[in-house]
């Protein structure tokens, strides 16, 4: 079992290659679609890593396969700029998930 990151800048594919961390740099809807599609076809991925400007440009994708599958795990993380608030993405995603606000 292993990670794999789709990122949209080279920077943070390169910093998680030092840590043993393979993926891909794509910047369309539909290149993102089709990593994702192929991360899950990939049984050797436990862990998708994605930042989180990836996951506001495919969210409801993002979402829904986080919902309907159980294996591998979709993580969103901070890009470079570390602009985002992953933990706002968070809280929305219980919310949608299970209808309650935390």
């Amino acid at each position: 079992m292993r990670f794999h990151l789709i990122s949209d800048n080279v920077d943070t594919l390169v910093g998680l290659r030092l840590a043993g961390i393979d993926g891909v740099v794509v910047h369309e809807p539909e290149e993102i679609e089709a990593a994702l599609k192929a991360a899950i076809a990939d049984e050797d991925i436990a862990i998708v890593l994605i930042t989180d400007r990836l996951v506001k440009a495919c969210q409801d994708q993002v979402y829904n396969l986080k919902l309907t599958h159980e294996k591998p795990l979709i993580v969103e993380i901070p890009d470079r700029h570390g602009a985002g608030r992953v933990s706002d993405s968070i809280t929305r995603y219980v919310r949608e998930a299970i209808g309650v606000k935390i």
